[in-house]
């Protein structure tokens, strides 16, 4: 992978970027997607953010190489904290866990000012990103599913909009993605297959265990959820 050729996750992630809009990477390792999308002609302006020595020199090394110093500027820090109200309109988090994702953004809502569009990829923990969106006023407005290197990826699209309402089926869309669940394509059925054999073992683990209200706690969550996941594939 490099700038000119993108991973397949990647790739999904730049085509949900509105042609024209100025956009940061928050954690961008290699900064391969900002100078793919000012090469090709996407983006005017494209910051890459990133906490670690490592990737941030990288990044700035990446810059250098695709010729492309005068419209992306990397930046050491955390999160949003790269940030200025107000010079972005669309900011990308992909390939953490959904919870630090989630995290970030919480931790970042100042840094929102201005912004338009979220394109969020988590790695595992989406659910946590889509009740974040509910609880924060952004609307999801699109979801893919896809297999990339025999991993599976997700990729949410918020945008600002009138403070969205809570999905039909709650526990069930936020779970599983209302967009996803409706599609209920063949990445999404490897998936969550693949889910329920785990759940199932976790059960069957904890069914061994002593009877402890924390045990039986988790034992009625996950058995809630591997309800819910079986429905969807019935």
């Amino acid at each position: 992978m490099n700038e000119v050729h993108l991973s397949k996750r990647l790739q999904a992630v730049v085509s949900c970027i509105p042609r024209g809009m100025r956009i940061a990477d928050i954690g961008s390792d290699h900064a391969y997607l900002p100078c793919h999308v000012i090469k090709r002609g996407i983006s005017s302006f494209a910051i890459a953010g990133e906490i670690a020595d490592g990737p941030l020199h990288s990044a700035k090394q990446q810059v250098k190489k695709s010729g492309v110093g005068d419209c992306v500027d990397v930046r050491k820090g955390d999160g949003l904290h790269v940030l200025t109200a107000g010079e972005v309109d669309c900011i990308i988090i992909a390939g953490m866990g959904g919870r630090l994702i989630s995290r970030i953004l919480e931790e970042g809502k100042a840094k929102l000012a201005g912004v338009t569009r979220l394109i969020l990829q988590p790695n595992i923990g989406a659910v946590h990103i889509r009740q974040w969106l509910m609880n924060n006023g952004w609307e999801l407005v699109s979801e893919q599913i896809l297999e990339d290197e025999e991993k599976i990826y997700e990729v949410l699209v918020a945008q600002r909009g009138e403070p969205m309402k809570p999905y039909r089926h709650v526990e069930k869309e936020l779970l599983l993605g209302p967009f996803l669940l409706k599609e209920n394509s063949e990445a999404f059925r490897k998936k969550w297959r693949g889910e329920l054999q785990r759940w199932e073992k976790i059960v069957q683990n904890l069914d061994r265990s002593q009877t402890r209200l924390d045990t039986l706690t988790k034992k009625e969550e996950f058995l809630r959820k591997i309800a819910l996941v079986k429905e969807a594939l019935a």
